[in-house]
């Protein structure tokens, strides 16, 4: 069995460090419906909007901080191979350590060119209008939004197939196709999945193991194990 473990993350994962999830239980984003701020279609009707809505959203990361849940991840670098897969935009794994990190859905701290995707850089400070990239074109967030293709979705099945272990953290397992990552990995391999509320069980899929924790405590109390056991 391979010895390399990848770890699934969601905003669960995030949340445990001050970020608010995906959605909240009305189905709104900080008050917003999702595809008024994370469309194509919503940033072509007003742009000012969802450029300002990043804008809070990257103060607010500067703001916090990483949890129990990805240091423990982190740590697990001094003793396996790991890759984190998160669809997550944060960057509070690789604040945390991990120096693996794919990002499936996009990354708050960059920003592209809205007429070529893979024309990015770092950017740390608000974006408006105006400010475009080396083509010309406008700046947007390097976020995947809704309607849009996952462009590392490909590698990230890939990597997941090769899995030695599989760790699902703060995920419903409900938003596709991120969602359906799990079912790349081998029906051999051990898979836990560590969520408050699961919203699978252990028939879900072979050898699955749930730990019914926030990702701050159960991760950590899972990362001691794997150490211990050495997978």
């Amino acid at each position: 069995m391979s010895d390399n473990i990848v770890v699934l993350s969601g905003a669960g994962m995030s949340a445990d460090s001050g970020l608010k999830t995906f959605r909240d239980e009305d189905g709104l984003w900080e008050g917003h419906d999702v595809m008024e701020v994370a469309s194509p279609i919503g940033f072509s009707k007003n742009p000012d909007l969802v450029l300002d809505f990043y804008n809070q959203r990257r103060r607010q990361l500067k703001e916090v901080k990483p949890n129990d849940g990805h240091i423990a991840i982190a740590q697990l670098e001094e003793h396996f191979k790991v890759t984190v897969i998160t669809q997550n935009v944060d960057d509070l794994h690789e604040r945390a350590g991990s120096s693996d990190v794919i990002h499936l859905h996009g990354e708050l701290l960059r920003a592209r060119s809205i007429a070529k995707p893979t024309l990015t850089m770092p950017w740390k400070e608000d974006l408006v209008m105006g400010q475009t990239a080396e083509d010309g074109y406008q700046l947007r967030p390097d976020i995947v939004w809704f309607g849009e293709e996952v462009p590392l979705l490909p590698m990230a099945a890939e990597i997941t197939s090769k899995a030695g272990v599989l760790i699902v953290i703060g995920t419903s397992l409900q938003v596709y196709p991120a969602a359906g990552l799990i079912h790349y990995a081998s029906e051999n391999i051990t898979k836990y999945y560590v969520d408050p509320n699961p919203s699978i069980d252990k028939n879900y899929c072979a050898n699955l193991e749930i730990i019914n924790m926030r990702s701050a405590i159960g991760v950590p109390i899972l990362v001691r194990d794997l150490i211990q056991k050495g997978l």
